[in-house]
């Protein structure tokens, strides 16, 4: 019997996104320590990647048309605008299309690729792709764009929102070495309690007992002392016996600080202060905040930066891009310390760096008749609409 086409029966795979047995063929590492499905069964790791991906997609994004004077002013009514106020494509929010792209830059070293759709001029659907079903290749001296494909298609850079980490490298892949001793360590844990899970303590007799005394006082004791029901009771032992319970030593002490610093050492990978990680040994109510602001200003800032960077090369024209720009709202960020942002919007306006309608604005709130005027409403000579004060009427020199 002949086969046609040859060698039909072969299943073609790619090695752009491996199995653990495949990644340690391939690398010669040991199979399970770096692949994404296994580091993301640590905590820590996966609670990093959501703790960035998440904030960035909580964001409101806005459409702002750019005047000559630099001033920014959202435009509802851009296709691009409706396009991410509602949802990029039929079976995805905007939400999920911001998470699930910056969630793969955070662990593909290709970094998150979304495929804009056009019809025309008109931006129609944007898709993001899973990094199997991509490829990027970069030009080796740097000067040249990257090309792309998209399930084997190749597709213009113009039309693809590529979002990448530094060095050309995801977090979690230069994490590695990190990742895999926290997860040697879980490995060990689990071991530990499942094979040599110590006891609470020993009974130790003076003189030698056989084994069906041994079963007896063992029985006995668990019956009067073990369980919620016993609990605070008085022990009584027989003939000289002694309890000595055992405790964790030196070593198994270290093991657990062993794995609070694995902790530390994943989110100083992915610059996440640790206190998002749930590791708390360290936070105090004064730098937790610090720490807060840190996350904003360090960690997601330039996820931020970079997205919109990327997302305005790929949903505008040429032409557009010189009037048009895509902004996240960072001000969702704060919302939370209602306190602070009214002192800082009435120390604004107090001092008329802002009026009140624009005050008003960062609040969500609809302006008001006369709010566009800058002035301080703390004082009665500069409340709106009040007269300009007269100068003073210079005194007479003539004779008294």
């Amino acid at each position: 019997m002949k086969l046609w086409p040859p060698f039909s029966f072969l299943e073609r795979r790619s090695v752009d996104n491996p199995t653990d047995e495949e990644f340690a063929v391939l690398t010669g590492a040991v199979a399970g320590t770096t692949s994404l499905g296994v580091a993301l069964t640590v905590p820590a790791v996966q609670a990093a990647i959501r703790v960035i991906s998440e904030a960035a997609a909580c964001l409101d994004i806005a459409v702002v048309e750019i005047a000559g004077d630099g001033t920014e002013t959202p435009v509802r009514g851009h296709p691009v605008a409706q396009l991410l106020a509602d949802q990029p494509n039929d079976w995805q929010s905007t939400y999920d299309l911001i998470r699930d792209l910056v969630a793969t830059a955070l662990t593909h070293d290709r970094g998150g690729i979304a495929w804009v759709n056009r019809i025309g001029s008109e931006v129609r659907e944007v898709i993001r792709y899973e990094p199997a079903h991509t490829f990027v290749d970069f030009s080796t001296d740097g000067r040249q764009e990257p090309t792309f494909k998209v399930n084997n298609r190749p597709v213009p850079a113009s039309d693809v929102i590529h979002l990448r980490s530094p060095f050309g490298r995801a977090p979690l892949s230069l994490a590695a070495d990190a990742i895999g001793v926290a997860k040697v360590m879980e490995g060990h844990a689990k071991r530990l309690f499942e094979n040599g899970a110590k006891p609470s303590g020993v009974l130790k007799s003076p003189k030698p007992i056989g084994d069906d005394a041994a079963k007896k006082i063992a029985a006995a004791f668990k019956k009067a002392f073990v369980g919620a029901e016993n609990a605070g009771k008085v022990p009584v032992l027989w003939d000289g016996m002694e309890f000595v319970p055992i405790t964790l030593t030196s070593v198994d002490a270290q093991f657990l600080e062993l794995r609070k610093e694995q902790v530390i050492e994943i989110a100083r990978a992915f610059r996440v202060p640790p206190s998002m990680l749930f590791e708390l040994d360290r936070a105090t109510w004064s730098n937790s905040e610090q720490m807060g602001r840190e996350f904003l200003t360090y960690c997601l800032e330039p996820w931020l930066k970079a997205l919109e960077g990327a997302m305005r090369r790929a949903l505008f024209t040429a032409d557009e891009r010189r009037r048009f720009a895509i902004r996240f709202d960072r001000d969702d960020l704060t919302r939370a310390d209602l306190t602070a942002r009214a002192t800082a919007i009435n120390s604004l306006v107090a001092s008329r760096v802002l009026n009140p309608n624009e005050g008003r604005n960062w609040l969500g709130l609809a302006p008001y008749a006369g709010g566009n005027v800058f002035a301080n409403p703390n004082t009665g000579s500069n409340q709106p609409g009040a007269a300009a004060p007269q100068p003073p009427k210079e005194a007479s020199l003539g004779p008294q």
